[in-house]
């Protein structure tokens, strides 16, 4: 291969990856610079060469499917732009989104980056309260929603409301389909929430347009995008992983992306990916945990080549049906919306070795260690804080984890999902890994509880198939043979459903806060 002529995306394996990575190759991928860049441009308008070429295909859980084109896409969002400047909206003003993936939702992202606003995707299943604090932070001066969520998207002051439906299309009809885009690569695009309670608002992540630029390591090297694939990722597009991994990625590298809408169905999501012949998957680990234990899938006729998640680390059980059923290693992508993707593992190299239960390694470029509290650097295979540099400072992901002696990172859960028991410190996840493993555990969390003689206990919350003392104490003696005799549950609860945020993960501190009240109630 001639070098000079090469882009990163012509290397597929671990080796070339690191030894052609350079940060400023990754500008070749894209027409503009740090002068002249915008988002809408480089995953959109550049691609509209015909209007027959597929940007988007939308698998809706009711059955229906829609496709949109990048021709479709530009034009459309030309109209929203233009839209924007005829309401009095300006460069630098932020535009809510709260809509379920549908032409309206890309077109209100792309058409906001082209104006210079800030595109605020949002949650559709915040309730009023989730949605008052929101806006109440970011200050939009429009939001776009559905008559669905319309009657709690009233009675904000100075908030342009706007409805999809015919009023609206008539109002974008009656714009110009071309449109100037002006934004430089430090503008700001995008306002980013993280998944946190309704109660407890994380800060927004403030994404310039030239994020797209440093997100393009994540697609390369995590999710393995590359020109011809066809990619999907189920995860829902307002939070970073649908977002920026589903779906600006692979449209700036001009890759089909499918999305999915509304309550997630396994069987759906498998029946779309076969009939649109999807090669590159990237979801949750939730997303693959329920496909296991749906009873009649039928996995025949996938096209499969590659398999990343993200969210929370696969329990083993999980990751071995991917092997089995999907016929493919699922590659682990690790990261927080505020640092990035940092851990990866490389789908689509065949000289990357997986070793079970890791993280991976980092991709070209970044440097990522375990430090210890008082900020040295922990020995391999020592628990401590995994960390990251950035401009020349380690930034802290407030995850534990450990590095082995090849490299390979492993999590070992939140910083406050620690579990110490008589001495001993242990991980909630690794504990929920062997709870997992039992045939008829469908989903597992565990905490800490106080306890006066071990100061902690684990108690494991399980949403099982049965509910039964016999499951109990089964799901006991598994983990003691497992992993040792101390990390067992001592108590056990059988629960319907387990509390999760809203980008799906278990909320482990909304179980502490229901244990710590309980606990309160009985000294009363």
């Amino acid at each position: 291969m001639d070098e000079s002529l090469a882009n990163l995306t012509d290397y597929t394996t671990y080796r070339d990856a690191h030894l052609n990575f350079k940060a400023e190759r990754l500008w070749d991928l894209f027409e503009g610079n740090r002068e002249h860049f915008n988002i809408a441009h480089e995953c959109i308008d550049r691609h509209a060469t015909g209007s027959a070429r597929v940007a988007v295909r939308i698998a809706h859980a009711d059955g229906h499917d829609d496709t949109l084109t990048f021709q479709q896409l530009a034009e459309r969002s030309n109209r929203f732009a233009n839209l924007l400047k005829a309401e009095g909206i300006q460069s630098g003003e932020r535009v809510a989104i709260m809509l379920e993936p549908e032409e309206a939702y890309y077109v209100a992202l792309f058409g906001c980056m082209k104006a210079g606003c800030i595109a605020v995707p949002l949650f559709t299943l915040f309730g009023e309260d989730g949605l008052k604090l929101r806006i109440e932070d970011c200050k939009p001066s429009a939001l776009l929603t559905n008559s669905e969520k319309m009657p709690i998207a009233k009675g904000f002051p100075n908030l342009k409301l706007w409805v999809t439906g015919s009023e609206f299309e008539e109002q974008m009809n009656a714009q110009p389909s071309e449109f100037s885009w002006k934004t430089k690569g430090n503008d700001l695009a995008c306002f980013q929430y993280t998944s946190g309670t309704t109660r407890e608002l994380p800060d927004a992540i403030r994404h310039t347009h030239r994020s797209l630029v440093t997100l393009m390591s994540a697609a390369l090297y995590g999710t393995g995008i590359r020109p011809g694939d066809r990619f999907c990722c189920p995860s829902s597009i307002a939070w970073g992983h649908g977002l920026w991994h589903g779906t600006l990625a692979p449209l700036a590298l001009g890759v089909e992306t499918m999305s999915y809408a509304g309550r997630f169905d396994p069987k759906r999501l498998v029946q779309a990916m076969r009939d649109f012949g999807t090669t590159n998957l990237s979801a949750a680990a939730t997303h693959y945990r329920l496909m296991m234990n749906t009873e009649g899938l039928d996995l025949q006729g996938l096209k499969l080549q590659k398999l990343s998640f993200t969210g929370e680390p696969i329990d083993s059980e999980t990751a071995n049906f991917c092997e089995i059923a999907l016929n493919q290693r699922p590659c682990s992508m690790y990261g927080t919306t505020e640092v990035g993707v940092i851990l990866v593992s490389y789908p689509g190299a065949h000289d990357f070795e997986m070793k079970p239960g890791s993280l991976g390694k980092p991709p070209p470029g970044v440097d990522v260690r375990i430090h210890r509290a008082d900020g040295s650097e922990a020995n391999p295979d020592e628990t401590g804080e995994i960390v990251v540099e950035r401009r020349g400072q380690w930034f802290p992901t407030k995850d534990l984890g450990r590095r082995d002696k090849d490299g390979y990172f492993y999590h070992g859960g939140r910083a406050d999902d620690v579990i110490i028991s008589a001495g001993w410190t242990m991980s909630a996840v690794e504990i929920e890994d062997a709870i997992l493993r039992h045939d008829d555990v469908l989903e597992a969390a565990c905490i800490g509880v106080p306890d006066t003689t071990r100061g902690q206990v684990v108690k494991a919350f399980l949403v099982a198939k049965r509910n039964d003392t016999e499951l109990v104490e089964e799901v006991q003696n598994m983990v003691r043979e497992r992993l040792s005799q101390h990390e067992y549950p001592r108590l056990v609860e059988i629960v319907k459903e387990l509390p999760k945020t809203p980008a799906g993960k278990v909320n482990r501190k909304v179980l502490r806060d229901r244990e710590r009240s309980k606990l309160e109630e009985n000294k009363v």
